[in-house]
């Protein structure tokens, strides 16, 4: 019983221990000094900036206003209305935008209103499409920066992708801008150091237009920007981190809306993980695939709450075996692993989490984990596998 006891934890031990490592690792090379090489800059391609937009009336002129002055002539802006009910198309045309309205009760989700929009721009191709979201902002350059990035490299180009916490939100928003900081900047940062793509974010990718032919954008995935991220690098164009490119939006203010937001999210990754990463692992080490294991050993990497969460049920449960069977390596593994993970945290914060929590904040993260607990049971008891659209907060 003991022996049994002990493979089975220390198995689970070795389970957590290997995203923590991981974590542990994109963190500290994000830390090194000196910035990350660029590409030497190439000239400016053509352009078509697609923003899929569903019920977006409230924040859509504010993003498209950050979009039109740095397009050039020749260069395209469509929004894809997609199933709206608000006057969405009609503000879109207001300030000299393409309009596109897709209508379907069956195909919903974002994958389906990109597939739409992507259909309509071939009938004058641009040399690069890039994809922002209707409820962000586009900082100063960036267009121009993904796209000869793009063009440069022969490879998709993710911009650093940021969300904000609301003036005067609550502490759980402030700490889940810090962990979205950890996943979007900080980790992706670290790869790039070693010359490793990144998973594509949602909102600010550059893609060439013979590249999109590579993959099927028609969709209602729940995290359709990592499957896409690595459908294409297993066709040979792993994402490339470009974190001089900024794109950034604010999380919902509501409850409810963040709730669904964050069930969305944190569901799908769940699945990728469970039904794509045991194939992709194989599939990267028969080919020989080096960019494409290293997009599944970042994949492995769950949620920072979730991991924490795994983590301490773990070492809970290896220091009551020891108490009881003396089953040591299960518990030594654990302790290992809550030490790296709390140094990781740390370092993270302290290099790039000063300016948008407090230390003290940064201890409510704990608190902030537990009340994510239905969120991960949801995923095993009523997991949510269609794709749901956040509602705004004016809703």
């Amino acid at each position: 019983m003991s022996t049994l006891l002990g493979w089975v934890l220390g198995t689970l031990a070795i389970l957590i221990f290997l995203p923590v490592l991981v974590l542990f690792g994109q963190v500290l090379l994000a830390c090194l000094p000196g910035r990350t090489p660029a590409l030497v800059k190439g000239p400016r391609p053509r352009v078509a900036v697609l923003v899929p937009a569903h019920n977006e009336s409230s924040l859509v002129i504010a993003t498209l206003n950050s979009i039109i002055p740095q397009l050039l002539e020749g260069d395209r802006l469509l929004v894809v209305a997609d199933n709206c009910s608000d006057d969405t198309a009609a503000l879109g045309r207001s300030v000299g935008a393409e309009v596109v309205e897709r209508k379907s009760d069956e195909q919903r989700g974002k994958g389906y209103a990109l597939d739409f929009g992507v259909r309509h721009l071939a009938n004058d191709a641009p040399e690069v499409v890039i994809i922002v979201d209707a409820d962000c902002q586009v900082g100063e350059g960036a267009i121009e920066r993904l796209a000869t990035v793009c063009i440069a490299s022969g490879r998709p180009a993710q911009a650093l992708y940021l969300m904000h916490a609301p003036a005067g939100s609550e502490l759980k928003v402030r700490i889940a801008e810090f962990a979205w900081c950890v996943k979007n900047r900080v980790r992706p940062r670290g790869w790039a150091r070693l010359g490793l793509p990144c998973q594509l974010m949602g909102a600010g990718m550059a893609f060439a237009w013979t590249d999109l032919a590579l993959i099927n954008l028609a969709s209602g995935h729940l995290v359709e920007d990592l499957k896409m991220g690595l459908d294409l690098c297993r066709n040979g164009k792993p994402p490339l981190f470009c974190p001089d490119a900024l794109v950034t939006s604010y999380f919902p203010g509501s409850d409810a809306v963040l709730s669904t937001q964050r069930t969305r999210w944190e569901h799908g990754h769940l699945g990728v993980i469970l039904n794509d990463a045991p194939k992709l692992f194989v599939e990267s080490i028969s080919r020989a695939q080096w960019n494409l294991l290293a997009m599944s050993v970042d994949l492995l990497v769950p949620p920072l709450a979730l991991l924490s969460l795994a983590l301490v049920v773990i070492f809970s449960l290896s220091w009551l075996a020891f108490l009881f069977f003396a089953t040591l390596v299960p518990a030594l593994l654990a302790s290992a692993a809550m030490v790296i993970l709390g140094v990781a945290v740390l370092l993270a914060w302290s290099q790039f989490g000063r300016e948008l929590i407090s230390f003290s904040t940064l201890m409510y993260a704990p608190f902030y984990a537990l009340k994510k607990i239905p969120v991960y049971l949801g995923f095993f008891i009523k997991r949510q596998v269609e794709w749901v659209h956040s509602k705004r907060d004016d809703s």
